[in-house]
């Protein structure tokens, strides 16, 4: 019996903030970081190398109204640090079933993680750890998006995997027209003429001009994350 080899080598995930709340208004809900990581590991299992975009959002929620009128560079920088927070704790619960991460940082906290140097992520990945990357590009003005396509083309990622709420990109809303068809497929250039906010503009650029295609798909589906990896229908690609 042949078994199935992984489509791909080596991806990059992008997690929302958002995405480790759970049902939990903000912060990190427990069961939901701990079945996000076995749905990592069983993909590391098949020998697919990881790296880990994520999200500062669920942090930053909790102090929002107290950002209203701040500087935008400032509170971007405290959305960076949310970053950090949630790398750590993505970090924690992997070691804790068994997985060997590491957080590099953009921004130099190196009594907490070490900082970005690409050559030691290159090599962590081929050592088949878990390289998390924290603190967005390091710079204000720039959404985790655009962290997650510069990294994942400076790492030489086959795939960036953009983990949503929904399994995929629809015509309409799924929630409100019940009509609406899932794309299995869409090119950068048809995904900008329709206007479906996949990612940001400069996100979205920077990984149509790295020809660095983006997949779409629900990290609340169980299996859904190993499936895609597995090359099975799931989701919705876009590709240069």
């Amino acid at each position: 019996m042949t078994i199935a080899k992984p489509a791909h080598k080596r991806i990059l995930l992008k997690l929302s903030g958002e995405a480790l709340m759970g049902d939990d208004q903000f912060g990190i809900n427990r069961a939901t970081i701990v079945r996000m990581v076995e749905e990592i590991a069983e993909v590391t299992r098949l020998g697919v190398q990881v790296a880990v975009v994520i999200g500062g959002g669920n942090i930053f929620r909790g102090v929002a109204g107290g950002a209203v009128g701040m500087d935008r560079a400032t509170a971007d920088y405290m959305g960076m640090l949310a970053t950090v927070m949630n790398s750590l704790a993505l970090a924690d619960t992997m070691e804790k079933a068994g997985l060997t991460a590491r957080v590099m940082s953009a921004i130099a906290i190196e009594q907490v993680v070490e900082p970005y140097v690409r050559p030691k992520a290159l090599q962590y990945l081929e050592e088949g750890k878990v390289v998390i990357f924290a603190a967005g590009t390091g710079n204000p003005f720039f959404t985790t998006d655009t962290a997650a396509a510069l990294r994942g083309a400076e790492i030489g990622a086959e795939l960036v995997l953009k983990a949503t709420k929904v399994d995929g990109v629809y015509s309409a809303d799924p929630k409100i027209d019940l009509k609406a068809t899932r794309y299995t497929k869409l090119s950068f250039d048809e995904a900008i003429s329709k206007n479906l906010g996949i990612m940001d503009a400069t996100a979205f650029a920077l990984c149509r001009d790295q020809k660095l295609p983006v997949k779409v798909f629900s990290i609340f589906k169980h299996g859904a994350f190993k499936r895609v990896v597995m090359g099975e229908d799931e989701g919705t690609l876009v590709y240069a």
